[in-house]
């Protein structure tokens, strides 16, 4: 009886770290975003994650929520010195996500700042 047992435990584990290798190593998608960079945020209750905002049009009618992985330091410095500039993001969107991770499905891995084709900066 406990042989069995080990096996259906072992066989859960099993299933399980293979779910979670899947999700965090085979991304959905990747690609790059620009827009105003109007939120950015280390936030939550008991799990603190890096969450933020891209609006994409001058209305703001089309927000980007993505979130950003503890481990991108360099990331996370360049995201608080661009609030609310331009921005353009590369992201790569995963199957689904953990709590630890952060709120979305889209995690940023570079940021640069770009001149805002809306506005002049001169």
């Amino acid at each position: 009886m406990k042989k069995v047992l080990f096996i259906i435990l072992g066989s859960l584990l099993a299933i399980y770290l293979c779910y979670m290798a899947f999700i965090y190593y085979v991304p959905y998608s990747e690609g790059t975003r620009a827009g105003e960079l109007i939120k950015f945020s280390y936030r939550g209750v008991v799990i603190k994650t890096w969450e933020g905002e891209i609006s994409q049009g001058i209305s703001g009618a089309q927000i980007f929520s993505f979130s950003v992985l503890d481990q991108d330091q360099d990331v996370i410095e360049h995201l608080k010195e661009y609030q609310g500039s331009y921005v353009k993001v590369t992201y790569i969107e995963r199957f689904a996500s953990f709590a630890i991770w952060g709120e979305t499905k889209y995690f940023i891995t570079a940021v640069e700042q770009e001149n805002s084709p809306h506005f002049n900066r001169n």
